[in-house]
């Protein structure tokens, strides 16, 4: 049922002018109410609004979430949300559900938000937001860093105790949860009549930090969070000055054109054109052990169904000790996994004349053929570097939807790579995502080399801001900022 702009107004000059003592009688009791109400019915009233602002994060139609988050007066807000509700008739009694909080159950129930299918969709999905490398980041991450430094020189905030923190808590805790994230801009600054209170303005707060910290948008201080929020603001105004100089480095070549960038903390590919992110894909990048490495070069080819050949890096660590775990088993590792190896002539070997103890498997070469256990997955994107690197698909999506992913050997896995491939391979005659879907479900080997090289890079950036005032955070997964083990322990 649609809301008139005549009853909307209507009832924002009565919330305004409820007695105090009223207000907080609503708010109280509305608070608790606002998490289980269908909203979609709200959204187009609340954005007509020019006394609001209003942020969305769509989580795909699978989730089936929308985030209000951002609104002048949360308060007032959740109030008019249930007054508009009520008064369109839209509310509807219904049994506690997954998607609704009863305060009256127990706590430990989640809703819909927490849920873990949600949180692997929204790592696995994230949205296009705003280039990382935009020359506009400029301006934006020099403004932040003040900010910061007037919070370190006001003594910072304090660490969040060690505790699980989520809606209907009330706890001491929620007291310093407040203050940090008023500090850091995600809740309104002043008083709270309940500051003990864990309340719908708070779970807000928090799922807009956790989007802007790279962690799924759930609403609950749990561990990876509270870690998070603990990073100091001397650690994160270092960050910053670091984030600051990094994209600098950057923004000559990325005002305008086509260009791909794997920001390696994020965990994030991005195809950029014209200064707009095309296309936002999650990425497996490499362990802390195995680091992908910072570097520009340009895409020049992609590999539909192709060869691979394994990595010195692969073979030394992964494939001779799992050929002397399986030899000593009485298996064979090449057989298993259909791979094969060749001599210095190039000529193919019998797995069964390789001696995995011996010092023989060094000095050969891997090859395992096309198919659905190759780990390159259909295609392979290439460009020219001195590190055996390239980006590619996998077989295996399943790490995608983790929170941390940097799992690899040092190249750059890409989650729906057959967007990217499309986007590269535009210029091409005859190539479109249709043509790219078609080549994996053949099976062919074919190489395709773009009609124009696009430019790509593959940086390490912490902290910055966007256009939009938004300040972003990152884990230091390698410890390239020299600001302790904190910021890369979440």
């Amino acid at each position: 049922m649609p809301i008139s702009h005549t009853l909307a107004d209507l009832l924002l000059h009565f919330a305004r002018r409820l007695p105090h003592f009223a207000r907080m009688w609503w708010s109280a009791v509305l608070n608790l109410a606002a998490q289980g109400l269908e909203q979609r019915h709200l959204v187009a009233w609340l954005a007509s609004s020019s006394n609001y602002q209003k942020y969305t994060i769509d989580v795909g139609t699978n989730a089936g979430v929308w985030i209000l988050i951002g609104l002048h007066d949360r308060r007032l807000a959740a109030v008019l949300a249930v007054l508009v509700t009520f008064a369109a008739g839209l509310v509807t009694i219904k049994p506690a559900s997954a998607q609704q909080w009863n305060p009256f159950a127990d706590l430990t129930t989640t809703n819909s938000s927490s849920d873990i299918g949600f949180t692997r969709n929204w790592q696995a999905n994230p949205p296009p937001g705003y280039p990382t490398l935009s020359p506009a980041n400029i301006s934006a991450t020099k403004e932040a860093i003040e900010r910061y430094e007037k919070i370190v020189k006001g003594g910072g905030w304090k660490p969040i105790p060690p505790k699980k923190l989520a809606g209907g808590y009330n706890d001491p805790a929620v007291v310093i949860l407040r203050k940090r994230l008023q500090l850091s801009g995600e809740l309104d600054a002043g008083e709270s009549w309940m500051p003990h209170q864990f309340d719908y303005s708070v779970e807000t707060a928090v799922k807009r930090f956790q989007a802007t910290n790279g962690l799924a948008p759930t609403g609950i201080v749990d561990k990876r969070t509270r870690a998070a929020l603990n990073v100091t603001s001397k650690a994160r105004l270092k960050q910053l000055k670091k984030g600051l100089s990094r994209i600098r480095q950057y923004t000559s070549k990325t005002k305008k054109g086509r260009y791909v960038v794997v920001n390696i903390p994020s965990a994030q590919i991005e195809a950029v054109e014209n200064d707009k992110v095309v296309s936002r894909h999650a990425g497996v990048v490499g362990k802390v052990s195995r680091k992908t490495p910072i570097l520009t070069s340009r895409v020049h080819e992609l590999n539909f169904n192709p060869v691979w050949r394994l990595p010195p890096t692969v073979v030394s660590k992964d494939l001779i000790p799992k050929g002397r775990q399986m030899e000593k088993a009485g298996k064979d590792v090449l057989v298993k996994y259909g791979i094969d190896a060749y001599d210095g002539r190039g000529r193919k070997l019998d797995p069964e004349k390789i001696k995995w103890r011996s010092s023989m498997p060094h000095g050969l070469s891997y090859r395992q053929k096309p198919g659905k256990e190759n780990p390159l997955g259909f295609v392979k994107i290439n460009f020219h570097n001195g590190h055996s690197v390239y980006l590619h698909d996998t077989p295996s999506d399943s790490l995608f939807g983790r929170n941390f992913r940097a799992a690899s050997s040092g190249c750059v896995r890409v989650h729906n790579v057959e967007d990217l491939a499309a986007w590269l391979l535009k210029d091409k005659d005859g190539w479109s995502k249709s043509q790219v879907i078609a080549m994996r479900e053949s099976g062919e080997s074919k190489n395709v080399r773009l009609k124009k090289p696009v430019r790509l890079i593959l940086t390490y950036v912490t902290a910055w801001a966007t256009a939009d005032g938004v300040v972003q955070f990152r884990r230091d997964l390698y410890g390239k900022d020299g600001v302790g083990n904190a910021a890369g322990s979440y």
